[in-house]
């Protein structure tokens, strides 16, 4: 095989990774570039959108550990929202967990550490599903004080 079959070929096979990273129907080259900057285009207006909102969020640390029959979930976050434990305890609602025992600070930083109970079957939640649903409520916390 010459260099410039083999120059062609390491082309088309680089397109070829191109077109399917950019999920492009094209077949032409430049409509796979065209695509592909398109794609590109779109990432980074989403990486954008990404850092706006999580520079928006208040500095936030959730860790949830399984228990036998719940979990233990600690909420730490540098401000101190109105609203943010209302939203907290709401979100556990919403999942079904029952919180048995609760710890809270709200003095200069929000501080939470809660044991919580399973109201439903015992495998209908998981930890990650507890942490999800806690971010998401110090976020609608944070949306609703800019509001």
């Amino acid at each position: 095989m010459s260099s410039r079959n083999k120059n062609k070929a390491a082309l088309y096979h680089k397109l070829e990774k191109l077109r399917s990273a950019s999920n492009s129907s094209s077949v032409n080259q430049a409509s796979i570039v065209v695509d592909a900057s398109r794609y590109i285009q779109e990432l980074k207006e989403r990486v954008e959108t990404l850092n706006q909102d999580v520079a928006s969020l208040p500095n936030s640390t959730v860790k949830v550990e399984t228990l036998e029959k719940g979990f233990l979930i600690n909420v730490l976050s540098d401000k101190n929202c109105p609203g943010l434990l209302v939203s907290i305890l709401e979100a556990f609602e919403e999942l079904g967990l029952e919180v048995l025992d609760a710890r809270v600070s709200c003095s200069h930083q929000f501080r939470l550490e809660a044991v919580s109970e399973n109201e439903g079957p015992s495998d209908s939640i998981d930890a990650q599903v507890v942490k999800r649903a806690v971010l998401q409520a110090i976020r609608n916390s944070n949306d609703e004080q800019q509001d």
